[in-house]
């Protein structure tokens, strides 16, 4: 018996050599015949495997054939439902419907690619796809530019086009030859499940045969050896099992670092193309806003023109008149800068000043304003029932929505008729009214007696531009400026109008808790806001005041106002000799700059001069603070908006000093 540690001594010495020799020759002939039928058995598994994966191409290919076909008699339908009811969405829907189709067609390029035949059918079939998608997109525009009657006729008669029928050939091609390969591929599989079959049967033979093999040469064989031999055999499958996971893993993260960089290249173009697609909608805005703004601004700088002019040769023959000339010139000069917060309240560009409104005296001191807008021959009717209900809005474009409405509405009644404006406190679900949240709104509701509107004019009634007067009448921005306003407001609008029955406008707006400490900031700013201009400057101590400003112009009618309110106005051209003014003019109370200069910002400038600014106050001008990084660089400062009269720069004067004295906090915009 051999020792612990040590293997068994099997001698074969005195054995006959071909009882030696046979039962390794056997394991031999038996392993060579195991392994060849492993060969063959792998080769047949993969002949299978094969044949599988062509017979899975084959139904994927009839897959995406019938996909497309699917896909183009879905567009057709889609765009048959678009010619009938001209809804915009149906035919976003048809366009997408179709362009599914189009990439439908090139997956089934690429999975025809290594066949000729259906490389062939696939390629006739892009032919006929692109003249029939040719002909239903023109077919489309001829909806959307109201030729209906023509595009529904033209649809009919092209559903018998050669496209079609050509469509419909190539498609059958298609899948008879994908069907034709799918039946030999079948044929293909079940020979090689066969033949894996037949291999699997033998494996019993000829491994009962390497057994006995195995067993008779192992009974010669040392077993220590045997061990030792197996011990090294299984280290060494064991190494090569790690060696192959390991190029296994590499292989996979190079492939993951591969799919990540063709990632982020497709990302790259896709956010590419996003900003040209943007800066195209953007040119398109700008073309559609250039020839409405550039007829009412004709208009409006006509009146301060000639009004100015007129003014000129009456101011030492007759100052009545003359004054009555400057004050039609500001009038226009004040309609275009409405104009200009219409569009930027329209656009969300220009940010609300929100204020605590009592909506019930706002209207009750408007009927005035309004009779005179809209004329005597229409009786103006107030059914006021919101109570204390207040919202948070801005004052100003509120009145600016009911005046346009009550112009609306008269020119709707051709100036005879009854225009109701009604107001009441609501309670509304969720969405239970557009895009309202569920709470307490007050509703305002302005009612006409006039002619109503149509169907198709009640669906572009927001459009900007979009109107029915006649040229000269109107912008079309009335309505637009009030959809923005409400927006900004969080609220809703409502149309209900038929032709004949007039039009009922609701606005729906959130109504303002009361808290203690909201009454509490209304009271400080009324304090010096509520107060007249005149008490403001006569209140104000004279002050040495440096204006930047680099448009010679805008800087003396700044100089001219600044000396009319009493002050001594020092004059800067450039925000880079600010620094110089101040180091000469200690006496300096107070900095007045523009915000946008070449070389250097106003906000860029204030920066800049640091502690030489001496905690002075500042007040930015600017005539568009729309733009968000501006707007981030000046938080904190006031505003004052162009063009401002020399009240509303008084004012701002006034309470920025308030606000360095500490009694009251300075208003973000004037």
């Amino acid at each position: 018996m051999a020792e612990d540690g040590e293997s068994p001594d099997y001698s074969t010495d005195d054995l006959p050599p071909w009882r030696r020799f046979v039962p390794f020759v056997l394991a031999i002939v038996f392993a060579v015949a195991l392994g060849f039928l492993i060969y063959l058995a792998d080769h047949a598994s993969d002949q299978r495997e094969r044949a599988i994966a062509l017979q899975r191409h084959s139904y994927q290919v009839m897959l995406q054939a019938k996909t497309v076909e699917a896909k183009i008699g879905n567009a057709e339908t889609l765009l048959a439902r678009y010619v009938v009811s001209h809804d915009k969405a149906v035919g976003r829907q048809f366009q997408d419907e179709w362009a599914t189709a189009m990439r439908e067609l090139a997956g089934l390029e690429r999975s025809t690619r290594t066949n000729p035949q259906q490389t062939a059918a696939v390629a006739a079939l892009r032919r006929a796809m692109t003249e029939r998608g040719a002909t239903l997109t023109e077919i489309a525009l001829r909806v959307r530019y109201e030729q209906a009657l023509g595009a529904l006729g033209q649809l009919e008669a092209t559903r018998k086009e050669a496209s079609v029928k050509a469509i419909a050939q190539a498609l059958d091609r298609i899948a008879r030859i994908a069907e034709a390969e799918r039946a030999r591929h079948n044929v293909q599989v079940d020979r090689t499940e066969s033949r894996v079959d037949r291999l699997n049967d033998s494996y019993g033979v000829i491994g009962l045969g390497l057994l006995v093999a195995a067993a008779g040469a192992l009974w010669f064989a040392n077993g220590a050896l045997n061990e030792r031999v197996f011990a090294r055999r299984l280290a060494a499958a064991e190494a090569a099992r790690v060696d192959d996971l390991e190029a296994a893993v590499q292989q996979r993260t190079e492939q993951l670092r591969e799919a990540n960089v063709a990632l982020q290249h497709e990302m790259e173009e896709r956010i590419q193309a996003e900003q040209s697609l943007r800066q195209l909608q953007k040119m398109e805005a700008l073309g559609n806003l250039t020839g409405g703004i550039a007829h009412d601004f004709n208009n409006m700088l006509a009146v301060v023109v000639g009004g100015i002019d007129v003014a000129k040769r009456l101011i030492t023959r007759n100052p009545e008149k003359a004054a009555a000339h400057l004050d039609s010139a500001i009038e226009g000069a004040n309609h275009a800068t409405a104009l200009i917060e219409r569009l930027l309240a329209f656009a969300r560009a220009e940010p609300l000043l929100p204020d605590r409104v009592d909506i019930d005296p706002l209207i009750a001191g408007m009927e005035h304003l309004l009779t005179r807008a809209i004329g005597t021959g229409i009786k103006v009717e107030l059914d006021l029932g919101a109570g204390d209900w207040a919202v948070w809005v801005d004052r100003a474009q509120l009145e600016s929505a009911i005046i346009n409405m009550g112009i609306n509405a008269r020119d709707a009644m051709d100036g005879r008729g009854t225009l109701t404006i009604a107001t009441r406190p609501v309670t509304l679900r969720d969405r239970e009214i557009g895009q309202c949240a569920a709470g307490d709104h007050v509703s305002l509701t302005v009612t006409d007696t006039g002619c109503g509107m149509t169907p198709e004019v009640l669906e572009r009634v927001f459009e900007p531009f979009f109107t029915t007067k006649a040229v000269g009448k109107g912008t079309g921005l009335g309505m637009s400026q009030i959809f923005g306003f409400v927006s900004q407001c969080r609220g809703a609008i409502d149309i209900r109008s038929a032709p004949g029955d007039g039009t009922s406008i609701q606005l729906l707006l959130p109504r303002l808790v009361r808290d203690k400490g909201f009454e509490t900031i209304q009271a400080s700013e009324g304090a010096l806001s509520g107060a007249a201009p005149d008490q403001i400057a006569d209140s104000q101590q004279p002050l040495v005041i440096l204006a930047v400003e680099d448009d010679a112009r805008v800087l003396r009618s700044t100089m001219a106002a600044l000396n009319a309110l009493g002050h001594e106005a020092i004059p800067c051209d450039h925000p880079g000799k600010a620094a110089d003014i101040l180091a000469e003019r200690p006496d300096i109370a107070l900095i007045l700059s523009d915000v946008l200069m070449p070389d250097q910002s106003g906000p860029e400038m204030i920066e800049a001069l640091g502690s030489a600014l001496d905690g002075r106050p500042v007040i930015f001008v600017t005539g568009y603070a729309a733009d968000q990084g501006t707007a981030v660089q000046t938080a904190g400062f006031p505003i004052l908006r162009k063009p401002f009269t020399v009240a509303q720069l008084a004012t701002a004067i006034a309470e920025s000093k308030a606000a360095q004295r500490g009694k009251q906090p300075a208003s973000p915009t004037v």
